[in-house]
């Protein structure tokens, strides 16, 4: 047994970690049905005009503006119909003065029109259209280049792709775009203790619940992720498996206490650089942080709680930053605490919460619990210096 003899700040720790963290450069072609949430790895300009021709912006009919001047509800006037055009078509007839063609909204404007008539402001008698309201030139119609002309910066280097973005790219033609390549995070579990479900449970073992949790956690910001392990507690197999690793980033998932069995820091003081192990923070203060080159290696605690609680503070921002994805946006709310809450004067603590008629009720059960998280809407943060917090003072809810 080898006690963690001295602690490092969370916010020290971050410092560490964000020192390390490279984004990724690589990329790749990735189709359009697959691209929503991934970041352009380059500027996209347009090869065309959108539309790549003047449209019928209404259903109606086309027509010369200056047929439809002093034209009300009392004052009618009558065009010839001599035809219909339909959206993907292209028109063969001209529009001369005292006639026009229906048309669908989307359709190519025919030559000599220069206006749309709503149908609701006309009616059909035979072949003749009565228009009972004035047009003005242009009106309904949406001309060539409006929404993006040819040459024109569709979306810069370094966008994360919404709906409406794959959308634009689609609108010019391309079905595939350049993108940062995922970092890829591979996560271990260890410990002799740690069974996959759904196998049989032995004799004191548990199932793996921070594997699930970790790759559920990292996938949803960003990460590519690869699932290994259980690995047995021995530092010869913790090396070995790391030799032919080439993730950006691996995550054990326990082994990283002090207990006879918690080996990681011998394999990593062996493998890489260790540049700490112990966080002043509740619950997760068996933190280890690693590098061998560009790689980073975590080892989070075994607890589930600790561990998933961990991973919001320290892995999510790594993930996020690799993936050129913007820093996580927090959604917090001020409100009284549902009772007292006796803190430890050196270790910055993070209280799960639900949140009950306004009120912030404490979750936390245990490290070892993950009904402390699961359950939970959010958390409190509970500075190092602070060892009370009363019921009804006011506290800031991050929810998860």
């Amino acid at each position: 047994m080898r006690p963690i003899k001295s602690l490092i700040s969370i916010e020290e720790a971050k410092k560490i970690i964000d020192s390390r963290v490279v984004p990724v450069n690589r990329y790749e072609a990735v189709h359009l049905s697959e691209a929503t949430g991934r970041v352009t790895a380059e500027s996209v300009h347009s090869t065309l005009d959108i539309p790549p021709f003047d449209r019928a912006a209404m259903d109606g009919y086309a027509i010369i503006a200056q047929d439809s001047f002093g034209v009300s509800k009392q004052t009618t006037t009558r065009l010839h119909l001599f035809g219909k055009i339909h959206a993907g078509e292209v028109p063969g007839e001209k529009v001369s003065q005292g006639t026009c063609l229906q048309i669908a909204t989307g359709a190519v404007m025919p030559e000599g029109a220069d206006a749309v008539i709503m149908v609701e402001y006309t009616e059909l008698e035979g072949n003749e259209v009565v228009l009972t309201k004035p047009v003005y030139p242009g009106e309904n119609i949406s001309r060539a280049g409006t929404d993006i002309n040819k040459g024109a910066l569709v979306l810069e280097a370094g966008t994360v792709l919404k709906p409406a973005h794959i959308g634009s790219l689609s609108a010019i033609g391309l079905d595939a775009v350049k993108t940062y390549v995922k970092p890829g995070v591979t996560v271990i579990s260890t410990g002799d203790e740690v069974v996959p479900p759904p196998r049989e449970l032995g004799g004191g073992q548990v199932y793996d619940v921070n594997s699930y949790t970790t790759a559920s956690l990292l996938t949803q910001n960003g990460a590519e992720i690869c699932l290994r392990g259980p690995c047995k507690d021995d530092p010869e197999a913790i090396v070995d498996l790391l030799k032919d690793e080439d993730a950006d980033v691996v995550v054990f998932t326990g082994g990283s206490s002090v207990g006879e069995r918690d080996i990681l820091i011998d394999a990593l003081e062996s493998h890489g650089e260790v540049l700490f192990h112990g966080i002043a923070v509740k619950p997760g203060k068996p933190t280890l942080f690693a590098t061998k080159g560009q790689q980073l290696i975590f080892g989070m605690p075994g607890y589930p709680a600790s561990c998933l609680s961990n991973g919001y503070m320290l892995l999510v921002p790594v993930v996020r930053k690799m993936a050129h994805l913007p820093d996580l946006v927090k959604r917090t709310k001020d409100l009284p605490l549902g009772q007292r809450v006796v803190s430890s004067v050196g270790r910055h603590q993070l209280l799960t919460v639900t949140v009950e008629d306004n009120v912030a009720v404490p979750a936390f059960k245990e490290s070892g619990a993950i009904t402390s998280m699961s359950k939970a809407d959010g958390y409190i943060e509970i500075l190092s210096n602070v060892d009370l917090v009363d019921k009804g003072e006011i506290v800031k809810v991050t929810f998860f």
